[in-house]
């Protein structure tokens, strides 16, 4: 019997397996990773520095007591190459792995700019646990520390760094943080909240180049001012991993593209998490894919399930600016009534016929997030 094949083993892949585990102790489950496989909690990476924890220590189960929990043969290392749906199966190199359905939990990967500059490869970004790690290992080489992009990870990470003593630059082109997220009065409260911890924010401009310093970097903006750093994080967003998926003829637009049962345009495949793109909907937090991987599970085991999106809001992890953000859908149309008292600010979201289609609550405000929630309608029903 061919086993059951999940690619990726981050919170996707994982969730899909213990939750087909609840349903099935018995069929043969594969999952395959191009990492170590340990098992971690991605979203804990923009605030692990704070907490004191170390790459080693944010590892919750290991990759030998995860295969052993979901009586699973896990494939580290392995980078897959080549899916082929006709023949049900996938290629690591020269190595054909069978599968009966396939899982794609392959996730996003950062968007990396064109930059000019011989130390342009400097740059780093954190999306894995590894990279994590080297971040963690370019930390020890200095204080001043430059990132580019104010959106949600940027926000987390520069307030994570620096009341640890890290001397933090925040660079975004938009003219203001988290612009895609919230009204601007909100970014403002936030943006006056993180320079209050010492952080510089610089808006309306973008670096062009980064070059080999004397001590450092050095970063030329698109204004020709100049910025010296130590280490330079891009934070600028995640683009879904779809080249594979559009090589073996899968329908791929900005994400790979599913239906309601997450199912992808080729026979026994789905997909879920960051990599796909639902009802015309990228949605790369956690929760549509807890939702989304006991969807799945259910249909590998036989009870073909379609997934439904609850309304979800995003708690922002700005301990400087405590705030959770549900956005309004893109193109809702409405506008927001915003009460602001100091850092405490409620902003509802309101379509004409007054129904509530957004928030973001910030301080004490926060503590209105369960009840607001129940008045949002679903992302997908």
């Amino acid at each position: 019997m061919l086993p059951i094949t999940i690619i990726g083993t981050g919170l996707a892949g994982y969730t899909v397996a213990r939750e087909f585990r609840k349903l099935d102790k018995d069929a043969p489950l594969r999952l395959i990773t191009d990492d170590d496989g340990h098992f971690y909690s991605k979203p804990m990476l923009s605030n692990a520095f704070a907490q004191k924890k170390t790459p080693e220590s944010l590892v919750t189960t290991p990759v030998t007591k995860m295969a052993e929990q979901l009586n699973a043969e896990i494939l580290t290392d392995t980078p897959i190459t080549k899916i082929d749906p006709a023949q049900h199966a996938v290629y690591a190199g020269d190595k054909r792995l069978d599968y009966s359905q396939l899982v794609l939990a392959w996730g996003a990967e950062p968007i990396r700019l064109p930059l000019a500059g011989n130390a342009a490869d400097k740059v780093l970004s954190v999306n894995t646990l590894i990279e994590y790690a080297e971040f963690r290992a370019a930390l020890e080489e200095g204080k001043r520390v430059v990132i580019m992009g104010a959106g949600l990870i940027g926000c987390e990470f520069a307030n994570d760094l620096q009341p640890a003593g890290f001397s933090v630059t925040l660079i975004d082109l938009a003219p203001q943080a988290l612009g895609r997220l919230v009204p601007a009065e909100v970014s403002q409260a936030l943006q006056e909240a993180l320079q209050e911890l010492g952080i510089t924010l610089l808006f309306g401009k973008a670096v062009k180049s980064v070059d080999q310093a004397e001590s450092g970097y050095r970063l030329s903006l698109t204004d020709d001012s100049i910025v010296e750093a130590d280490v330079v994080l891009s934070a600028i967003g995640l683009r879904p991993r779809t080249e594979l998926a559009a090589q073996a003829g899968l329908s791929v637009e900005r994400g790979i593209v599913v239906d309601r049962f997450l199912k992808t345009t080729a026979e026994d495949i789905y997909a879920l998490g960051d990599c796909i793109q639902i009802e015309g909907l990228v949605l790369p937090f956690v929760m549509p894919l807890m939702n989304a991987g006991r969807a799945i599970a259910k249909s590998l085991a036989g009870q073909e399930t379609a997934v439904n999106y609850p309304a979800m809001p995003v708690v922002v992890k700005t301990p400087a600016f405590p705030m959770v953000v549900s956005p309004p859908a893109v193109g809702l149309k409405g506008e927001w009534q915003i009460e602001v008292e100091g850092k405490d600010v409620k902003a509802l979201f309101y379509t004409p016929s007054q129904q509530l289609g957004g928030f973001v609550l910030t301080g004490e405000k926060v503590a209105e997030k369960a009840a607001l929630t129940k008045e949002l309608p679903p992302v997908l029903v």
